[in-house]
């Protein structure tokens, strides 16, 4: 089975904007594609996991989720980088009412790994907010916190939330360096 590293989208991967409604407003951020490149030579997939609750609320609609995330490969393909996946929940428990895909639920890590055939016990999920962290949990993956987006503000309140990742690091390179063999 396979190793992955489940992957937040907004602070994580790419700038952190609070409702990406703009292509314009899509920039990845610095040396995310090398972490990628790395992860991919040390034989993890790279699975993105992302809450995109803009579609409940009429922000924006699924097919916009779909062309950033279109874009965003072709810009890490233009990098030498690449993701295995990319899964987005739609949904906003207030709205749409209850999911299993919305993080920190699993569904979604859960999906991939069937499709992907990934071992839980030996991957990781990155993230910049406790809804990563209590996913990585529930799904009994390891957790990783990225200080980038709302990161720094999660780190100040782990103790509070009782939360405890493996790694903390400034952003996704150094937490791929810890993470790699």
């Amino acid at each position: 089975m396979s190793r992955a590293l489940f992957l937040d989208r907004d602070g994580t991967l790419v700038r952190e904007v609070d409702y990406l409604r703009c292509m314009k407003d899509l920039e990845l951020l610095p040396g995310v594609a090398q972490a990628l490149q790395d992860a991919g030579a040390a034989g993890f997939l790279r699975l993105v996991i992302t809450n995109q609750s803009g579609v409940a609320r009429g922000f924006f609609g699924a097919e916009f989720v779909a062309d950033v995330h279109r874009e965003m490969r072709r810009r890490l393909q233009g990098q030498g980088a690449d993701l295995e996946g990319i899964y987005a929940c739609p949904h906003h428990p207030e709205i749409t009412g209850p999911c299993v895909c919305r993080k920190p639920a699993p569904g979604l890590v859960l999906r991939a790994a069937r499709e992907h055939g990934v071992d839980l016990a030996r991957s990781w999920v990155v993230g910049d907010k406790p809804a990563d962290l209590e996913l990585g949990r529930r799904a009994g993956c390891r957790t990783a916190l990225v200080r980038t987006g709302y990161g720094s503000a999660t780190e100040g309140r782990l103790g509070e939330l009782g939360l405890r990742p493996e790694v903390i690091a400034d952003d996704l390179s150094g937490a791929v360096e810890e993470i790699l063999p």
